[in-house]
């Protein structure tokens, strides 16, 4: 299994960057991202690590579940939850067509430029470690933020 902490300056340019996307963002609002595009892109290792997280920020384990069905269960999320996940379904699965004009207007318009940024950034981001930890064979249930 490799390991980004393996290379040092890499990991530590991730580290970074991941903690600069989420600044200013509701930690629930970054859970729910973290989680969807992890779903998306089949990354055990994230997702459960994003739930465990989401789960000890007091997050509701039956709006947890209902994640990936986010869109038929609209009363469980807010207007910006779904905005979020929205468009994290579609930076996720990118595409030729990229993210269509709706899914952003829909997203800009519950979010400031700021807030905007650091959705785009959160769902770059765990797209980043998705692909590091599928690529790297990590096993759900391991957390290595817990062994450093």
């Amino acid at each position: 299994m490799w390991l980004p902490g393996n290379n040092p300056g890499v990991y530590k340019a991730l580290v970074a960057l991941q903690r600069a996307s989420s600044e200013g963002l509701e930690a629930t609002l970054g859970e729910l991202i973290k989680i969807r595009a992890s779903q998306v892109n089949g990354c055990a290792y994230c997702l459960h690590m994003h739930l465990s997280d989401a789960l000890a920020a007091g997050m509701e384990p039956i709006t947890l579940g209902m994640v990936s069905v986010w869109a038929e269960a609209p009363h469980l999320f807010s207007e910006r939850e779904r905005a979020a996940l929205e468009l994290t379904e579609a930076v996720t699965r990118l595409g030729e067509r990229g993210v269509p004009d709706d899914v952003f207007g829909r997203a800009r318009a519950v979010f400031d430029e700021f807030e905007l940024g650091q959705v785009v950034a959160s769902i770059v981001m765990i797209n980043a470690w998705n692909r590091i930890a599928v690529t790297g064979r990590y096993p759900a249930g391991l957390d290595e933020r817990r062994t450093r």
